[in-house]
C-alpha cells in the first residue's frame, strides 16, 4: 500500500479545531482540553479500528493491534502541549501512528503486534517535570521523590491532578511492570524539529541521530550589596558582573566546542537571571543565574561542565564574590539504535532524495525509551524554526513527506522485526537512573 499522508493532516486540523484557541494550543497535561484531546483520539480509535486503548499506572493511553507474532513495534508521541503552543508538537507523531494502525489493519494481520503510545504529560508544562509517563514506563521515574512536592501556579498539587484523572503516584510506579510485558522490539517516533535547522538545509525531512544529553545548574554569586552612587567601582563586589562575564564565557565555551557536523554540534545557554536587590540605585549584591548545556557526545559534555566551573570561579575571583551551584538536572545522550537509523535514512531519501542527519537538542520520550528499546526518530521542518508558540508550523509540502517517510521506516522495521521474529533477543537494557 503506498503511503500517503491526507488522512494524517485532516485528523491534526481537525483536532487543532477542537483544542486551540486565539492563543494556541491549550492541551496541558491532566486538564480539561488535554482529556477532550484523549476522547476525541479514543473515539477514532474505536470507530475507525475497533481498538479499545487501555491506560497503564503512569496514564500512558495503549492501544494494541495484534499481530501474528506477540514481538511488539511501538510507535508513540504526546497529545499534551504547552499552554498557548502548537499544532503540530507531539499530536503529528500520534495522529501518523493511528495512520500506521490503519493501514496494517487495512492490509490484514500484521505479521508483528503494533502498539500506539499517546505518553502522559510529556511537556511537563504544569508541574515543570517533563517525560513523566515515558520515564515512568523506562523505570527512570521515583514519582514519590520527584513529583509529590509539585505544584502548580494556582496552587493545585500534581498528586490532585493525577487523581483527578484516575492516577496514583504509586500507580505510576507500575508502568515499568506494564511495559516490559508488551514485548517490545523497537520504537519510532515522528516529531517535528522546533528548531530551524532543517529550514535553513531547505530540507523537509531528516534523520535524528539522539537527543543530546543535558547538564543543567542554578549559580548563585554573592556580592554584596552597595549604593550606586557611594560605592567606587574598584572596591565593589558586584555579584550581577560575575554572572554576565560567567554567561559571555559558556557562549565562548559552546563556540569552542563546536564541530562542523551536526553530530558534534553543542548547545550553552544561560536562561534565568535574577538580581538582588533589584533596583536601579543599588550595586547587586546577590545573582542567580541559570545554565543549561547540551551535547550529543557525554565526553564532551563533561568537558563544557568542567569549563564552566573553572569560569564560574575565575570571575567570581575578578568581581570579589563567591559562586555556588546547586545541581537541576542531569540526562546522559541516547544515541538512536544504528539499524532502525538505517530504515529511517533510506526512508527519508527514498522520499526527497537526501536524508540530512541532526540531534535533537529538546528532549523527546524517545530519549526515555532509548534507554530500554533500540529506537529512532524521524524530524518534520519547523517553519518559522520556532516551537511552544502558536506560530509553530510545518509548511505541507514538508509535513507531507515527513509523514510518507515515516510510513516507509515503519514498513521497513516491521519488516525486518517480522523477518527475526523467532529468533532470540536479549532481555531489555534496564537505564541507570539519569535525574538529579
Amino acid at each position: 500500500m503506498k503511503p500517503t499522508s491526507a488522512r494524517v493532516i485532516a485528523d491534526l486540523e481537525a483536532l487543532a479545531a477542537l483544542t486551540t484557541d486565539a492563543r494556541g494550543a491549550q492541551r496541558v497535561a491532566w486538564g480539561p482540553t488535554w482529556q477532550a484531546a484523549r476522547a476525541w483520539f479514543t473515539a477514532k480509535l474505536q470507530d475507525e479500528l475497533g481498538i479499545e486503548p487501555e491506560r497503564d499506572g503512569a496514564g500512558n493511553l495503549w492501544a494494541t493491534l495484534p499481530g501474528a507474532s506477540p514481538k511488539s513495534l511501538i510507535i508513540g508521541s504526546h497529545l499534551d502541549s504547552v499552554p498557548g503552543g502548537g499544532w503540530l508538537d507531539g499530536v503529528l507523531g500520534v495522529l501518523a501512528g493511528l495512520e500506521v494502525l490503519r493501514r496494517a489493519r487495512e492490509s490484514g494481520k500484521p505479521p508483528i503486534t503494533l502498539r500506539l503510545v499517546d505518553w502522559a504529560d510529556e511537556e511537563g508544562a504544569r508541574f515543570g517535570r517533563s517525560l513523566a509517563g515515558s520515564a515512568a514506563s523506562a523505570g527512570t521515574l521515583d514519582a514519590e521523590a520527584e513529583l509529590a512536592h509539585l505544584v502548580d501556579r494556582q496552587g493545585v498539587k500534581l498528586p490532585d491532578a493525577l487523581a483527578a484523572n484516575g492516577v496514583t503516584l504509586a500507580g505510576m510506579g507500575t508502568a515499568r511492570a506494564y511495559f516490559d510485558r508488551l514485548d517490545a522490539a523497537a520504537y519510532l517516533e515522528l516529531h517535528i524539529e522546533q528548531g530551524p535547522v532543517l529550514e535553513a538545509m531547505r530540507k523537509p525531512t531528516g534523520v535524528v541521530l539522539g537527543t543530546m544529553g543535558v547538564e543543567r545548574h542554578q549559580l548563585t554569586f554573592v556580592g554584596q550589596a552597595a549604593h550606586s552612587g557611594a560605592a567606587p567601582i574598584h572596591l565593589r563586589k558586584d555579584a550581577f558582573l560575575a554572572a554576565a562575564e560567567f554567561a559571555l564565557a559558556c557562549r565562548d565555551i559552546s563556540i569552542a566546542y563546536s564541530g562542523k557536523t551536526p553530530r558534534t554540534r553543542v548547545v550553552a545557554t544561560c536562561g534565568v537571571v535574577k538580581v538582588e536587590p533589584n533596583f536601579v540605585t543599588a550595586v547587586p549584591g546577590s545573582t542567580e543565574i541559570s545554565i543549561d548545556l547540551r551535547a550529543l557526545d557525554g565526553k564532551v559534555l563533561g568537558k563544557m561542565l568542567a569549563d564552566a566551573r573553572k569560569a564560574a570561579t575565575k570571575a567570581a575571583r575578578r568581581h570579589h564574590v563567591e559562586v555556588r551551584w546547586s545541581p537541576l538536572l542531569h540526562i546522559t545522550p541516547r544515541p538512536f539504535d544504528p539499524t532502525l537509523m538505517g530504515f529511517v535514512r533510506a526512508a527519508v531519501k527514498q522520499v526527497t532524495g537526501a536524508a540530512p542527519e541532526l540531534p535533537s537538542g529538546p528532549l523527546h520520550d524517545a530519549a526515555e525509551m532509548a534507554g530500554v528499546v533500540p529506537t529512532a526518530m524521524v524530524f518534520a521542518q519547523s517553519s518559522p524554526g520556532i516551537s511552544h508558540t502558536k506560530v509553530e508550523d510545518t509548511p505541507r509540502p514538508a509535513l507531507d513527506k515527513s509523514i510518507r517517510a515515516f510510513l516507509i521506516a515503519v514498513d521497513a522495521t516491521i519488516a525486518h522485526l517480522a523477518a527475526g521474529a523467532a529468533a532470540p533477543r536479549p532481555a531489555a537494557r534496564r537505564p541507570a537512573r539519569a535525574r538529579a
